[in-house]
């Protein structure tokens, strides 16, 4: 039996439809990307590289410093990002910067490795719901709000999280603090604004509340005002930040009583 013989196909042909015109060398497989020239490639090595390193996302202006200033760093991104898309890993765009993430479809593989993160108390999550809702509010309203007194190391697990904030003080006997929540609250939950959080049928329909509440009963609506209210003071206010009382006030507070005790006289 006589073995087949071979025959060598030349570099100019081709029997995939990528052939290239004549002279162009062999054609590349088809998931095989044509390499851009040294320069091109060494510069989206630059890119690739600063942004692996990267410990948080980085803006075009950070990236661009590392080339030169007739580079168009947005079509450098572009061709990256899009050399990344459809793989494991991608580079996305997060509030106008750069960063590489897990493909969202992947997320699953990566669940086992996640740190499991400490769950907070039941007393905790009231606290934090009340702070999110009631803000600006102290521990007493905290307090009389829950029906129970609540520990200071409850607090002091919220500030911990980052979630929740010291305000002010109020103006108030004894200047006692108040408690607000976070931009870090906001990201953890997914919320783009404190007024996102879910009203009262949103609760009623996600079985967080009873059903039998009372007529009048109501969800407040949350707001976080950056600045003091009117009803706060810095958090190293003193006595002497308080307007002076007006003297006129002491006078017809007294006024009744001077009145009486000249009557009893007569």
């Amino acid at each position: 039996m006589v073995p087949p013989r071979l025959t060598l196909v030349p570099p100019s042909q081709d029997v995939n439809d990528n052939a290239p015109d004549e002279g162009a060398g062999p054609a590349l497989p088809g998931n095989v990307a044509a390499l851009p020239f040294a320069d091109h490639r060494e510069k989206l090595r630059i890119l690739e590289a600063l942004l692996f390193a990267a410990s948080e996302p980085l803006d075009e202006a950070k990236l661009k410093s590392h080339l030169t200033d007739e580079d168009d760093i947005g079509a450098l991104m572009n061709e990256l990002q899009s050399f990344y898309a459809g793989r494991g890993v991608n580079l996305v765009r997060v509030a106008g910067k750069w960063s590489f993430r897990t493909a969202n479809d992947l997320a699953y593989l990566l669940e086992r490795y996640a740190e499991e993160e400490r769950r907070l108390s039941k007393a905790a999550l009231e606290t934090l719901a009340i702070i999110a809702y009631h803000q600006p509010v102290t521990r007493a309203e905290i307090e009389e709000i829950r029906g129970v007194s609540s520990s200071a190391g409850t607090l002091d697990i919220l500030l911990e999280t980052g979630w929740v904030r010291l305000r002010g003080r109020r103006r108030a006997p004894g200047r006692p603090v108040t408690y607000g929540t976070t931009d870090g609250f906001l990201s953890h939950f997914g919320l783009e604004n404190i007024r996102d959080l879910p009203g009262l049928a949103e609760l009623r329909a996600s079985g967080l509340l009873d059903g039998n509440l009372p007529p009048d009963f109501a969800v407040p609506e949350p707001t976080d005002v950056v600045a003091l209210m009117p009803d706060e003071l810095p958090l190293d206010a003193t006595d002497e930040d308080e307007p002076d009382e007006d003297p006129n006030d002491e006078e017809e507070l007294f006024a009744p009583l001077s009145n009486e005790a000249e009557t009893d006289k007569s």
